[in-house]
């Protein structure tokens, strides 16, 4: 005969343990690149599902310090080497320089950390223009839209990338190009013109 199995909501809550609360961690870190401060939310979070109404939470919030303080010293935790990789796939996804401070400061990547892969980006050759060239690929504005159908399009693709965060200046000069030939060689820093 099977025996029903209880709702999760009528399980008693179980207290959290430090191998369980490890484990959890480690979890996380095999299935998402992340920062320690977006690794702290979310083993917190956890730790006051734990808690519940009754539980002490003071001490999962140490347990979860002292976690986090050993993983970035052994180097499984790096939120400089996260920031750079973040920002250079966000790059080539087409996001603008703005929106990529955003989303890292959105994930607790300290304010130094991002200026710094932000400004790395720009060294290792990666500029605004091919971001902005690699979203209009990706979203099909401008010179993939048919040349008839460009002009009635001109002020949607213009909003899109200044939605973006994207200059007028450098979406002007993206959406400008009169084909996909040019917008590819505009992305390479090659002549437009």
């Amino acid at each position: 005969m099977a025996v029903a199995r209880k709702s999760t909501g009528d399980r008693a809550r179980r207290p959290l343990t430090t191998s369980a609360l490890e484990n959890a961690a480690l979890h996380y870190l095999e299935r998402f690149a992340t920062s320690s401060a977006n690794l702290r939310r979310v083993l917190l979070r956890k730790v006051a599902r734990a808690a519940g109404e009754e539980g002490d939470a003071a001490e999962g919030k140490r347990l979860v310090d002292d976690l986090i303080a050993r993983y970035l010293a052994s180097g499984l935790l790096d939120d400089r080497t996260y920031a750079s990789q973040m920002a250079s796939s966000l790059a080539r996804r087409g996001a603008s320089r703005f929106q990529i401070g955003g989303k890292l400061a959105q994930k607790g990547v300290a304010a130094a950390l991002v200026k710094e892969a932000v400004q790395g980006l720009d060294e290792g050759g990666s500029s605004e223009l091919t971001a902005a060239c690699a979203l209009v690929r990706r979203r099909r504005l401008g010179p993939y839209r048919a040349p008839a159908a460009r002009g009635e399009w001109q002020r949607k693709d213009l909003a899109t990338l200044a939605r973006a965060g994207f200059s007028l200046d450098v979406a002007r000069r993206v959406l400008a190009v009169r084909d996909v030939e040019a917008l590819e060689a505009l992305a390479r820093g090659e002549s437009s013109d």
